[in-house]
């Protein structure tokens, strides 16, 4: 193995063990279904997806505070590859993580409308 491989290797496992201190956080179990729910528990699963929001919010702020910290604290043995194929991997992160808090809210909101239709006087 060549030493710039193994130092890119050694910087991606710090890396890892860096974004160990940011909590992935947990999705909402379910969405009740819009047609049979109780308003109440369309309440409840807003007020989850509202709180899940804000924990991926603080996660994703964490995750871009590690790199950042990771590469500056490494700026000088890192090349700009090393740098640019570290922030690929925080993007690739931060973008799989706003993928799912997209579905989950998209599930949420299409459950809602559903509530809605059924439930027109509410």
């Amino acid at each position: 193995m060549n030493r710039s491989v193994a130092l890119l290797l050694l910087t991606t496992l710090a890396a890892s063990s860096a974004y160990a201190d940011c909590n992935y956080p947990k999705a909402p179990g379910t969405i009740p279904d819009g047609k049979t729910a109780a308003l109440e528990d369309m309440l409840a699963a807003n007020k989850a997806v509202k709180a899940y929001n804000a924990d991926m919010e603080i996660y994703l702020g964490c995750i871009k505070k590690e790199v950042e910290e990771s590469i500056a604290r490494q700026n000088e043995t890192l090349s700009e590859d090393q740098k640019k194929q570290m922030a690929a991997v925080w993007q690739q992160r931060n973008n799989a993580a706003v993928d799912e808090l997209e579905s989950v809210a998209a599930r949420l909101n299409e459950q809602i409308r559903v509530y809605k239709a059924a439930h027109p006087s509410k």
